[in-house]
């Protein structure tokens, strides 16, 4: 059986494979890369869960990265159990045909209640205070303090948030290389997820001088981390799961659905909270794709029309047209709503800023009823933001209540999203490795990425056998 390591850069394109990214340049150039055909949504949680089973939403149910729970009538995002993710995952069926397998996962999403062997991923504590205080889960509990230990508690606030920086990629990788190092695994599976912020933040381009700094950052780390594990004997497979456009128009399906009388909202201390149970439409936005649910069957067919004439709108499948995209699966919406190449999906549904409620300017990726990119953002209109940041905090270590809230309400900040199929395939996601013979010719669809992985895991027919400890090390040293 051969060890793997497999790098999950999400934004990473084919385009970015140059100058400013020599080390990844010189790994493509050693081995094979392809273009990667994603699903729909081109979104983290429905490509990942489509990486670890090989099926599409409509088989293993993650339509986003967050629905409408019917059996709960609530919205939400961001979950964490594997539970949720139905299929048979990568590492089970490696367990499967070997038993001795284990399988490291670092960071990738459905990372908690799993059958994985070591796991970490963000896990903030939560004070009755109203405080966030930065943690992440791990499996076994007790690596949370070896890793602590070694390099610090991971840097949630720059995982996320408008101070995200390349400070929680290094992390990660650095908890990869401890992972490899002291527990061995048959399969690691990394996630580095800082060039997606800013190319959300900027746009694609890499003329901007953050875009070009990001992917040097991220070369940087990555590179490290691909030497490392050749060097310690893994086959290396690197991959992304979207590409990012440009966009310049923010859509509301939520304020659309609100003039026409369908979205209900309830109000509580003067502020306005979208009200799932009694509206008879409401969007579940995320980036370019929406989950429109409708609760009268005989209304489908109207707000259909209603939101097919949005601009910035390109298509709505209803029904078993879902089927369309892969899409057609219970958690889905009635519709299910994708917006052109230019324009992408805010969750806001008020009409006014003032009822606005109070987690809209703060960094709550829970309570949010949609997706947030301008949480990416300080608020423009704060003249000091880093010093708001921080009287804030200090107002919280003197024992004050005080809301953390720097996040603006504009969203034509955003100029970078994702979510819909690309246009260009050199400006979309891929997949690469040192496996001689893995990549067959043309692109590669996403469901095939997990047969990949197996094939070179267990050394399939087809596959050039070249893994000596030689020619690994050799490319670890190209790098």
């Amino acid at each position: 059986m051969q060890t793997l390591l497999i790098l999950n850069i999400v934004g990473l394109t084919p385009r970015h494979l140059g100058p400013l990214t020599p080390k990844l340049a010189a790994f493509a150039a050693r081995g094979t890369m392809r273009p990667l055909t994603s699903v729909t949504p081109a979104v983290t949680c429905s490509v990942q869960a489509t990486f670890m089973t090989g099926l599409a939403p409509a088989g293993h149910g993650i339509v986003g990265n967050g629905w409408y729970f019917r059996d709960t009538a609530e919205i939400g995002f961001w979950k964490q159990s594997n539970q949720l993710v139905a299929g048979e995952k990568l590492w089970e069926s490696a367990k499967r045909r070997d038993p001795a397998f284990t399988c490291a996962n670092l960071f990738w999403w459905f990372n908690m209640a799993s059958s994985h062997d070591i796991g970490a991923t963000p896990r903030p504590i939560y004070k009755a205070d109203g405080r966030k205080l930065p943690d992440c889960y791990t499996k076994p509990a007790a690596w949370r303090d070896t890793l602590g230990a070694a390099l610090g508690k991971f840097p949630l606030f720059q995982f996320w948030g408008p101070g995200t920086s390349i400070a929680s990629s290094a992390w990660i990788a650095a908890a990869a290389k401890m992972a490899i190092d002291e527990h061995d695994p048959t399969l690691t599976m990394v996630y580095l997820p800082h060039l997606d912020y800013d190319l959300q933040r900027h746009g694609p381009d890499e003329q901007h001088a953050a875009v070009r700094q990001s992917l040097a950052d991220v070369d940087r780390v990555a590179g490290e981390l691909i030497a490392h594990a050749q060097a310690a004997g893994r086959r290396v497979l690197v991959l992304s799961e979207y590409g990012i456009t440009a966009v310049d128009r923010p859509v509301y399906l939520n304020r659309h659905l609100r003039e026409a009388g369908l979205l209900a909202v309830r109000e509580e201390d003067g502020a306005e909270l979208l009200d799932p149970i009694a509206s008879a439409a409401f969007a579940v936005v995320d980036h370019q794709l929406a989950h429109v649910y409708v609760a009268d069957p005989g209304q489908v067919e109207a707000v259909r029309a209603l939101l097919a004439a949005v601009p910035g709108v390109e298509a709505v499948w209803s029904g078993a047209q879902r089927a369309a995209v892969g899409l057609d699966h219970p958690r889905s919406g009635e519709l299910v709503v994708m917006a052109d190449a230019r324009s992408w999906f805010s969750y806001y549904y008020w009409l006014d800023e003032r009822r606005a409620p109070d987690f809209a300017r703060t960094v709550e990726i829970h309570r949010k009823p949609g997706y947030d990119p301008a949480e990416l953002f300080f608020d423009p209109a704060l003249r000091f933001p880093r010093l708001a940041v921080l009287a804030r905090l200090l107002r919280r270590k003197l024992g004050l209540r005080t809301l953390m809230n720097v996040i603006g309400l504009d969203a034509s900040i955003v100029k970078g999203s994702h979510g819909r199929p690309v246009d260009d395939p050199a400006m979309g996601p891929l997949i690469m490795t040192d496996a001689p013979g893995a990549l067959a010719a043309g692109p590669v669809d996403a469901r095939e990425v997990k047969q990949i992985a197996l094939s070179i895991l267990f050394k399939e027919p087809g596959l050039a056998q070249v893994d000596t400890a030689e020619e690994l090390a050799q490319g670890a040293a190209a790098i």
